[in-house]
């Protein structure tokens, strides 16, 4: 799994676009690609019908399982898990809050 803390190098491969590990290099890549089948395959479901709040919708099926990885992989540390997020605590609480996780 990974450390329990995060450097500085950690963050700034991050922000351009990769971080390397001891099992080779995650590319967040990977997770757009992701998302970009996933909203594909939404549209393509849709059969003739129009689409609404497509935005929230994408954000909520990212942003869930993200606080609750980021919540376990903290041990609820809120603090800690706001400063990974780069958000501050009382949005992590607030968006905690939004989906039941608090």
């Amino acid at each position: 799994m990974f450390d329990q803390t995060t450097t500085n190098t950690e963050v700034h491969q991050l922000t351009v676009g990769k971080i390397e590990t001891a099992n080779g290099t995650i590319k967040p890549q990977l997770l757009r690609d992701a998302v970009k089948r996933a909203v594909t395959n939404f549209f393509s479901q849709l059969d003739g019908q129009e689409a609404s709040e497509v935005y929230e919708m994408v954000l909520s099926e990212v942003e869930a399982p993200l606080l609750d990885i980021i919540m376990q992989h903290t041990r609820g540390n809120q603090t800690r898990a706001a400063n990974m997020l780069g958000i501050n605590r009382g949005t992590l609480r607030k968006k905690l809050k939004k989906y039941g996780m608090n």
